[in-house]
């Protein structure tokens, strides 16, 4: 903690000295040309690096490079608010457009249609190193959150978990409409399977199956607080953390506020997740930089949806509205994928699942954490498989669990 505060002081200390620098520049077009000349001389490391939702889209781009697959990207209009709502995504004072960026990958003719959601801290191209394989078999479309990567970030003043909920539910809801989708499997990543869980719980009748990954929110703190994070809450680095929690302290604004040191924080992270302490299949020195480049200017770019975290969850990431509350009126098919060291608990969704009456399986992936489709891509395309093979496959053929997957 003292080490996080000790960059944040740097941090502080780089920020004013570059704010200084701009309200001096503005002062004559004089002294506009000898600031400019002056960050010439400026060592690269005192430098910001400029991001923006065309920076992202470019990052995007490139990471998506690497496909085989054709794909078109698009900004989807959704509106600026939902029909006869006086919120406007939420209370926000503009009433211009809002949009969610989709990519949509070319696939066979009558494929069935598979919309894929990130999770918090993340946005569609995460999911990189799927797009390919599960093209050949699916309709693959996947978006980025309103607030999230490309789409549009408006103001974020929602004051309570049904609002933050509304917030993501009605706006992919309005996405929907404007896609004219209908009759899709929907696919969610840890707050992404949140999001979709409560989506289909709302709209069951656009969902023909649920495929969560690694789902946030079926556990509650009442019910899984460990002794060991009541003790740790207790203490005073415990009641820091919870209060920067409760203040809406995000790890994005660490990113933004360390300015042109952000990338590098990026990087390491990655190379670290991805490689060194990856659980599977590391990524490769392309795949690592794109990714690294990609990630940067997601988390970099103006705050929207990622102040939902307190709403949504309370410190140690249990829902404030635990899902396991809602299971017995889930009415849409479901499936589970977790990789097996996967630091999200499976046992809520063994609980949700006796509650449930619909049918609904849990599998894990060997090889995989909470990236589990990042860790071991191979397995976690065969475990969709699984999942929907009654759709790809109506005759009952591959109703066997593939080898090395787990049944719960």
């Amino acid at each position: 903690m003292s080490i996080l505060l000790r960059r944040l002081s740097k941090s502080s200390s780089i920020l004013l000295s570059k704010m200084a620098e701009e309200i001096a520049s503005s002062t004559t077009a004089g002294a506009a040309v000898a600031a400019t000349k002056k960050r010439s001389l400026w060592p690269s490391l005192l430098r910001w690096i400029p991001t923006s939702t065309d920076h992202i889209i470019a990052a995007e781009t490139r990471l998506l490079s690497i496909l085989k697959t054709p794909y078109h990207q698009e900004q989807v209009n959704i509106g600026s608010g939902p029909p006869g709502s006086k919120t406007r995504w939420f209370r926000s004072t503009s009433d211009e457009p809002r949009f969610i960026n989709t990519v949509t990958f070319d696939s066979k003719e009558g494929s069935p249609t598979l919309v894929m959601v990130h999770g918090y801290g993340a946005s569609q191209g995460f999911f990189f190193r799927n797009f390919d394989a599960l093209a050949k078999h699916f309709k693959v479309i996947a978006i980025d959150q309103l607030g999230w990567g490309g789409s549009s970030r408006p103001d974020f003043t929602c004051q309570s978990t049904e609002e933050t909920e509304a917030w993501f539910i009605d706006s992919f809801e309005e996405w929907r409409k404007a896609q004219n989708l209908t009759n899709f499997i929907l696919l969610g990543h840890s707050f992404g399977g949140y999001v979709a869980s409560k989506y289909a719980l709302k709209h069951p009748e656009h969902i023909r199956q649920l495929i969560l990954v690694g789902p946030a929110g079926f556990s509650s703190e009442e019910q899984h607080m460990s002794e060991r994070l009541t003790q740790f809450k207790a203490t005073w680095k415990g009641a820091v953390i919870n209060h920067l929690w409760e203040s809406n302290f995000t790890p994005q604004k660490i990113i933004r506020g360390l300015g042109p040191l952000g990338p590098n924080i990026v990087r390491k992270y990655t190379s670290a997740r991805f490689g060194s302490y990856s659980t599977g299949e590391v990524l490769t020195e392309d795949e690592s930089k794109l990714l690294t480049d990609y990630v940067y200017h997601t988390l970099a770019a103006k705050a929207s949806g990622e102040l939902c975290l307190k709403h949504i969850f309370s410190f140690g990431a249990f829902a404030r509205m635990p899902l396991l509350h809602c299971a017995s009126d889930w009415k849409v098919p479901t499936t589970f994928i977790y990789g097996f060291q996967d630091w999200m608990d499976y046992t809520g969704a063994q609980e949700a699942r006796k509650q449930m009456k619909v049918p609904c399986e849990i599998i894990r992936v060997p090889q995989g954490g909470h990236f589990v489709f990042i860790d071991n891509p191979a397995a976690f395309h065969s475990a969709v498989h699984y999942a929907c093979h009654k759709l790809l496959s109506p005759d009952g053929e591959s109703d066997s669990l593939p080898e090395g997957l787990e049944s719960v």
